[in-house]
């Protein structure tokens, strides 16, 4: 079973009512909350953790894991209210308002950390919920803790950047360092690339997190296995020590971008699932064919969603 940990929140999508006005239509998201639709749409076991509201819109969240087949069993209920995050869209790119403060999900803290058990095979992080406090310190407590398990899963981090939601910048970026050094698995978008390394050819920045500081900071000597660099509409690269793999993007008719990346996570998670290597043994001889596999997965699963409204990742038969 694939653990999905992080935030779920209602997103206000644009929408013009039947009078003409401008309105919002409350759609169940969150970075990792889609990634983890998208996971149980592509038929992978999934779990979801996150900090959940009894409200009417931790209801929705609650019957939206439940209609893709994702288990929400591990989630910390409390009756706080739930994270809104009012979109706007600008040549289909989606630019987000949060209301945040003081929700169930923001509020999560280290007495809320689920129990991990073997069952688990692997473990996915990142999202906004990495840049505030207290949930902040508990996803990376958890991942940090399962991480260095003699045993334990694989885990993956999509940090996922949203600059205008970090209110701490020094504190954000030592711990997405941090949860990086500590990743069987990265994700990571050119754009997101270069705001935490900085200038440079992008492949060189990404094959740089399979070793160096990553290495250097990781007690257990591991580091990443496999750096997925996503680059738009021109595709996504896979590295690793042994080989760099490329994989185009799909060219489809683009509604919106909201959950793209999301659900390219999930394809990843899911390919390498399907192929048998979404353990740290697999990771470690991972071949050329096991790499381009699951990035093709990401990007046709995430052709889909761009293709259509809002969040919406694609079921295994659509693909």
């Amino acid at each position: 079973m694939i653990l999905c940990s992080g935030e779920a929140l209602i997103d206000m999508l644009p929408r013009v009512s039947e009078r003409g006005e401008p309105a919002f239509a409350p759609y169940s998201g969150g970075a990792v909350f889609n990634t983890a639709i998208a996971l149980g749409r592509l038929g992978a076991p999934v779990s979801f953790f996150s900090g959940l509201s009894t409200d009417l819109f931790g209801a929705q969240l609650i019957a939206a894991l439940d209609a893709s087949g994702v288990s929400a069993d591990r989630a910390a209920r409390s009756d706080r209210p739930t994270t809104l995050a009012f979109v706007q869209l600008a040549e289909g790119q989606a630019r987000y308002a949060f209301y945040d403060e003081g929700t169930a999900g923001r509020m999560l803290r280290d007495t809320d950390l689920p129990q991990v058990g073997p069952e688990i095979a692997a473990a996915f992080f990142g999202g906004i919920s990495l840049a505030v406090e207290p949930c902040g310190t508990a996803y990376e407590t958890l991942m940090l803790e399962l991480s260095t398990r003699a045993s334990g899963p694989v885990t993956m981090i999509d940090p996922n950047v949203r600059p205008g939601f970090v209110a701490d910048e020094p504190a954000y970026r030592a711990r997405i360092g941090r949860m990086i050094a500590a990743a069987d698995i990265v994700k990571i978008s050119d754009e997101d690339l270069h705001w935490l390394e900085g200038p440079g050819d992008p492949a060189a920045l990404a094959r740089g997190m399979l070793g160096g500081e990553a290495l250097a900071n990781d007690a257990q000597g591991r580091g990443p296995r496999l750096v997925c660099l996503t680059r738009g509409a021109e595709g996504a690269l896979g590295v690793t020590e042994a080989d760099e793999v490329f994989v185009p993007a799909r060219k489809v008719e683009v509604v919106d971008t909201v959950g793209a990346g999301d659900t390219f996570n999930a394809g990843v998670l899911a390919g390498l699932n399907r192929a048998g290597v979404l353990s740290r043994a697999g990771l470690a001889g991972l071949s050329r064919e096991d790499i381009e596999a699951a990035l093709s997965l990401g990007i046709r699963a995430a052709a889909v969603t761009v293709s259509r409204a809002g969040a919406n990742p694609p079921w295994s038969e659509e693909l």
